[in-house]
C-alpha cells in the first residue's frame, strides 16, 4: 500500500499509516519496507508524532474535536461583539436587506434565500427569523408569529411575512462601512459582521450553549441604553439594569454587571383581585403562561398550596386568575406561589461575545462601552465617506462649469481621432487648475466628453453656482462634525432615541426581594398516618392510624421496636421499618426532647436502661439505639424536658426465665443523659415482661 501524501490544507487529512494494522511499518511505493524511525530513547515513532502505545488517530481525533468546539463557538452559539449577532442571525438581516422593497416578504421565501449564505438547514433560518421578529426591533413581523406571553408556535413560513424595520435600516446598514468576504459556497459576499451603529446584544439579549462555554446576555430597555451611551461619551459613569418583555419585577443586588457568577431573582406581578381570586399580570422572564400554570398546578398536586382552579386569559397582556378555596389567606397563598412555583425564578447571567476570533466574557457596561466607541468610528468613517464624495461631486461640478462657461466644448469640434479630443480639452483646462483643489484625471476629462448637448444648452450659471456654494456648504457641515465628533455622536444618539424611543417604557420594575422560608408559609394541610405492623407511613391513607396534621416539607422520625430509628421526608407512601413504637414529626431546627429507653440486649440477654437526645441526623439513614442486632425495645419514655422524664419505673420479669423475683423497681434517675450510642446501665440480667412508670405525676 503506497504512502499517502495529505495535503495541510485538506478538511480531512489522509492516513499515513496501513488501517490494518496500528503497529504495521510504512512501505514506499516500490514495495520496500522503511526502516522505522524511533526517538532518542529508541521507542518506535509513527508518522503522526504518537508513540507506539498511542493509537495513530488519536491526535486527529483531538485536532478535530478543537475544531468542531471552535466553529460552534465562533459560528453558532455566541454573538460578535461588533454588530450583536450569531451567522444565522446576521444572514437573515443581510437576505432581508438585499430583498428589501419596502413591501413584506413571504419568510418561506427569505428563508430560501437565506440559505445561499447559511447551508445549515431552513429550520435553524425560521427559527432565528421569528425570535428577532419577536422581539420586534430588526424584524416586522406580518401575520401568526407565536406568542413570546404564552409560548405558542409561529405558523408555517409559508403563511407569514416580514420585513426589515425602520429601526434596522438605520443602524445595521451601509455597504460602504462593510468588510465582506465569501459566502461558504463562493458564489456570494456576505458581511464578516454588519455595521451596527447600536449595542444590539444589549438591546436584545442573546443565549447560547456552545462546546465548553456557554453565553447568557439578558436585554435591556432601549432608551436606558441611549441614556447610557451618552454617559459614556460624556465621560459620566452609568449604570444599566435589564428590562424584560415579559415586566415582573426584579432584584439586581446580585446582578453583577451581568457577568458570571451574578444572579438576577425575578418575580410574576400578582394582584388581589377580591378575597379569593388572584390575577398575575405578568410574568418572570423566560417563563411563559403554560410553564406557569403547570407549576401551578404541581405545587396544588403536592400539597405544598391549596387553590379551586386556574383560568388563563392571556391573549395581548397576561391575565391568570387563581381561584382560591373558602378560607384561605391571599397574603399566605401569595406567598407560597412564590416559593413553590414559577411565579419567582433566578437567573444566572454570563455575558460571553465574540471579539477577534475569541470569546470573551464582559460585563454589559463593558460590552455597551466597547459597542458605543464602535459606533463613534462607525460615525467617523461615514462622514469621511461623505466628505470624499462632496469633494469628488464639487470637482466634477466645478470641471463641468469650467467646461461649459468657457466654452471649451468648442476646441474638440475639429478633432478626428480620440487622442486629440482628450488633448484639446486638457489644454482648455490648463489657464482654471489653480481654481480646483485636486488634479484633472483621464476620467475627469472622459466625463466632460459624455455631457448631453441638452443639457450645455439648457445651462444656468445662477443654478450651478447655488449648487457648489451648497456642496460647500456640507463640506464645511462635514470637516466641523468631523474635528467635534463626540458631540456629533452624543446628537446622534439624542436624535436615535428621539425618533424611535417615543412610549418605550421600562416593563421590568425592580426591588429588594426578601428570602421566604418555605416552611414559614407553607400549609398544615396534610394529614399523616401510620401501619405500625407493617412499618409505613403516609400522607392521606383513612384506612390507617392517624397520627398529626403536617405540611409537605415536614419530616417523619420514627423509632422501631428492634432499637433502629429513621428520619424521611413525608410522601404519599415511606417504609420505616417494621413495629414502629413511636412515630412524631421531626423539628427542622433538631430535636429537643429527651428519650428514657429501656431494652433487652439479644447478645448478653441483660436489660439496659439508658437516657440520650438524638442529636444530628440524615434522612433516610437507618440509626441503631441498641447494641446488638435482635435486641428489642421494653419502655420508651418521650420528655420536652428534664423534669418530667421519669425517676422510677416497676419492672415485671417473665417467670419462664428461671429469676427468683418477679418484681423490681428501678431508680432511672441514676442513669445519666448520654449519648443516642450509649449502651446504659443495667437493669437486670433476666428477660423483662413488662415496665411501667411509678410517678405519680406521670401516671
Amino acid at each position: 500500500m503506497a504512502k499517502n501524501k495529505s495535503s495541510k490544507k485538506s478538511d480531512q487529512p489522509e492516513l499515513e499509516l496501513p488501517l490494518d494494522e496500528v503497529t504495521a511499518e510504512p512501505v514506499n511505493p516500490a514495495g520496500e519496507t522503511e526502516a522505522t524511525p524511533t526517538d532518542e530513547e529508541g521507542e518506535i515513532v509513527l508518522a503522526d508524532k504518537t508513540r507506539s502505545g498511542e493509537a495513530p488517530l488519536s491526535v486527529h481525533y483531538r485536532k478535530w474535536f478543537l475544531e468542531y468546539a471552535s466553529y460552534v463557538i465562533l459560528d453558532r452559539a455566541v454573538p460578535h461583539l461588533d454588530d450583536g449577532l450569531k451567522p444565522v442571525q446576521r444572514r437573515v438581516l443581510h437576505t432581508l436587506w438585499e430583498m428589501d422593497d419596502g413591501r413584506f416578504h413571504k419568510v418561506a421565501n427569505i428563508v430560501g434565500s437565506t440559505m445561499r449564505y447559511h447551508p445549515h438547514g431552513d429550520v435553524s433560518i425560521a427559527a432565528a427569523l421569528v425570535g428577532i421578529a419577536q422581539r420586534g426591533w430588526l424584524i416586522e413581523p406580518q401575520g401568526n408569529f407565536g406568542n413570546m406571553l404564552t409560548g405558542d408556535d409561529a405558523a408555517a413560513s409559508r403563511y407569514i411575512e416580514a420585513r426589515l424595520t425602520a429601526f434596522a435600516r438605520e443602524v445595521m446598514f451601509n455597504p460602504k462601512t462593510t468588510t465582506w468576504q465569501l459566502s461558504y459556497d463562493g458564489r456570494n459576499k456576505e458581511p464578516v459582521t454588519l455595521p451596527a451603529k447600536f449595542p444590539i446584544t444589549v438591546l436584545e439579549g442573546a443565549e447560547g450553549i456552545a462546546v465548553g462555554l456557554a453565553t447568557k446576555i439578558l436585554p435591556h430597555n432601549f432608551n436606558d441604553i441611549c441614556r447610557a451611551a451618552i454617559n459614556h461619551l460624556q465621560g459620566k459613569t452609568f449604570r444599566i439594569y435589564p428590562d424584560f418583555p415579559t415586566g415582573g419585577i426584579a432584584d439586581f443586588a446580585e446582578y453583577n454587571d451581568g457577568e458570571r457568577g451574578g444572579r438576577v431573582k425575578i418575580r410574576a406581578k400578582i394582584e388581589t383581585r377580591s378575597k379569593y381570586l388572584l390575577a398575575i399580570t405578568e410574568l418572570p422572564y423566560g417563563t411563559t403562561t403554560v410553564s406557569l400554570i403547570d407549576s401551578i398546578l404541581a405545587a396544588n398536586t403536592k400539597g405544598k398550596l391549596k387553590i379551586r382552579h386556574v383560568d388563563d386569559n392571556t391573549a395581548d397582556a397576561v391575565e391568570i386568575l387563581v381561584h382560591l378555596p373558602q378560607g384561605s389567606d391571599p397574603d399566605q397563598l401569595i406567598q407560597q406561589l412564590y416559593v413553590f412555583t414559577n411565579c419567582q425564578v433566578s437567573l444566572a447571567p454570563a455575558a460571553c461575545v465574540i471579539e477577534n476570533d475569541k470569546p470573551h466574557f464582559l460585563g454589559v457596561r463593558e460590552i455597551l462601552r466597547r459597542s458605543v466607541d464602535r459606533t463613534v468610528l462607525l460615525l467617523k468613517l461615514e462622514l469621511e465617506i461623505k466628505l470624499g464624495e462632496l469633494e469628488q461631486q464639487w470637482h466634477w461640478d466645478s470641471l463641468e462649469r469650467i467646461f461649459i462657461e468657457e466654452r471649451i466644448y468648442r476646441r474638440i469640434e475639429k478633432s478626428k481621432t480620440w487622442e486629440s479630443v482628450l488633448e484639446e480639452i486638457r489644454e482648455g483646462l490648463k489657464p482654471f487648475l489653480k481654481d480646483l483643489r485636486r488634479a484633472v484625471t483621464d476620467e475627469d476629462i472622459t466625463r466632460l466628453t459624455e455631457i448631453r448637448i441638452k443639457r450645455i444648452s439648457a445651462y444656468n450659471r445662477f443654478q450651478a453656482d447655488e449648487q457648489i456654494k451648497k456642496i460647500e456648504e456640507g463640506m464645511k457641515t462635514v470637516k466641523h462634525d468631523l474635528k467635534h465628533l463626540t458631540p456629533y455622536a452624543i446628537k446622534w444618539f439624542e436624535n436615535l432615541q428621539a425618533k424611535f424611543g417615543k412610549g418605550i417604557k421600562r416593563r421590568t420594575s425592580y426591588d429588594e426581594i426578601e428570602q421566604i422560608s418555605a416552611a414559614e408559609v407553607v400549609s398544615a394541610n396534610q394529614r399523616l398516618y401510620v401501619s405500625r405492623s407493617e412499618g409505613f407511613i403516609g400522607l392521606n391513607w383513612r384506612q390507617h392510624e392517624f397520627v398529626t396534621e403536617c405540611t409537605i416539607l415536614d419530616s417523619v422520625l420514627c423509632i422501631m421496636q428492634d432499637g433502629s430509628l429513621k428520619v424521611t421526608k413525608v410522601a404519599d407512601k415511606v417504609f420505616m421499618g417494621r413495629q414502629i413504637i413511636h412515630i412524631a414529626i421531626w423539628p427542622q431546627d433538631g430535636d429537643t426532647n429527651f428519650y428514657t429507653m429501656i431494652y433487652q440486649d439479644k447478645e448478653s440477654g441483660k436489660a439496659f436502661a439508658k437516657r440520650f437526645q438524638i442529636g444530628g441526623l440524615s434522612r433516610d439513614k437507618l440509626y441503631p439505639l441498641v447494641k446488638s442486632e435482635g435486641s428489642s425495645v421494653v419502655y420508651l419514655d418521650v420528655s420536652p424536658d428534664e423534669k418530667s422524664m421519669p425517676q422510677t419505673v416497676h419492672v415485671s420479669l417473665d417467670g419462664r426465665g428461671g429469676a427468683r423475683v418477679r418484681e423490681l423497681d428501678f431508680d432511672l434517675s441514676r442513669v445519666p443523659i448520654s449519648t443516642r450510642t450509649a449502651k446504659g446501665l443495667t437493669v437486670t440480667k433476666w428477660n423483662i415482661k413488662a415496665v411501667k412508670c411509678t410517678d405519680l405525676k406521670l401516671k
